[in-house]
């Protein structure tokens, strides 16, 4: 079996704001393995300043997989528990090897039947005119579920724009989630939340920083406004650690982005925990190209979650790798119709 890495370098079509900067690139690596005239492809989502594995060393751990792959997806899966982009670009290239078609991984009504997945609308932090416009947009395009992210402007000019949407849209029409990626402090976070709480939100993703369970655990205690655990999640790689962050926190909802938490198989050990201590759950992607985005649409959709997922990502990038992904009516597709752009991706696989 022969493996090699490629790094690709996504271009947003706009500069998207969060509370940690402004993002206008995003560099990913895809692993092609080859055996026997086939290949499979798996992506390994890196993203800067937030996955746990973004060391100084990742590109020689790439080397190390690809001089290393004979040892199998099992133990080198066991072997990278500190770098989960790679252990889910391996599960995902291994599983591409294996089935008849790459980019088929997994059976499900949405690849098979091109059943949608429900998925909220994403809006990107900025000024209020641009915040407005992507609102505007995400209803046109038929979303019943936005989530919007908040901390990086005016805390009440955030409030003022969601409370248009209120005025114009009720809870029943519009589900929406705020995502604070930990922009405030433990002091502020209670009353923030209580203001955000008579906006009929569905939830907050991460609204302090990570790292501090007893703030985040008396937050989920107290909190008006359902908790969401993201970047909280990142990290914790031992089962027995999963367990105990769930058990002393108790947060309402955790998020599963496999880039960041260890693949299929790290995101089930968190499902597996959650459901246990009835905490609710949803996956979202990490900005990856399309490849990463098949592989979590379609693992996502044997999971029979109807909650809208976090899946919208594939149209910010002008040089997405072109696909059957295609959003529609508030919903993810595998419209079979379309074909992958395979000219693109044979030619990073030399």
């Amino acid at each position: 079996m022969k493996a090699t890495f490629k790094k690709y370098l996504l271009n947003f079509k706009n500069p998207s704001g969060t509370s940690r900067g402004i993002l206008r690139t995003k560099e990913t690596w895809f692993l092609f393995l080859q055996k026997e005239g086939k290949w499979g492809v798996g992506e390994c989502g890196l993203f800067r300043g937030l996955s746990f594995d973004d060391v100084p060393e990742y590109e020689e751990k790439c080397a190390w997989v690809a001089q290393n792959i004979n040892l199998g997806e099992t133990e080198l899966l066991k072997q990278l528990q500190d770098f989960p982009s790679l252990q889910f670009g391996i599960e995902q290239a291994f599983t591409s090897l294996r089935s008849k078609n790459s980019f088929h991984l997994f059976d499900s009504t949405f690849f098979n039947n091109q059943k949608p997945i429900s998925i909220n609308g994403l809006v990107w932090m900025g000024d209020k005119e641009f915040m407005h416009q992507q609102i505007e947009e995400k209803l046109k395009n038929g979303f019943s579920c936005i989530k919007m992210k908040i901390g990086a402007i005016d805390f009440d000019t955030e409030i003022a724009l969601l409370k248009s949407i209120r005025e114009r849209y009720s809870k029943e029409a519009i589900e929406l989630r705020v995502d604070a990626n930990g922009a405030f402090t433990p002091q502020e976070a209670l009353f923030k939340l209580d203001i955000l709480s008579k906006l009929d939100l569905h939830s907050i993703e991460q609204p302090i920083k990570q790292g501090q369970a007893e703030e985040m655990k008396r937050l989920c205690s107290n909190t008006p406004l359902p908790i969401a655990l993201d970047e909280e999640l990142i990290g914790v790689v031992d089962v027995t650690k999963k367990a105990a962050l769930l058990q002393i926190i108790q947060p309402q909802y955790i998020i599963l982005k496999p880039s960041l938490v260890g693949g299929f198989a790290g995101s089930s050990e968190w499902i597996s925990i959650a459901e246990k201590n009835n905490i609710g759950w949803w996956v979202t992607s990490a900005l990856e190209s399309n490849i990463g985005l098949n592989a979590i649409a379609q693992w996502t959709a044997t999971l029979h979650n109807e909650m809208p997922q976090g899946l919208g990502t594939g149209s910010l990038f002008t040089n997405n790798i072109e696909s059957p992904l295609e959003v529609n009516n508030g919903g993810l597709f595998y419209n079979s119709s379309k074909k992958w752009n395979t000219k693109l991706i044979e030619s990073l696989c030399i």
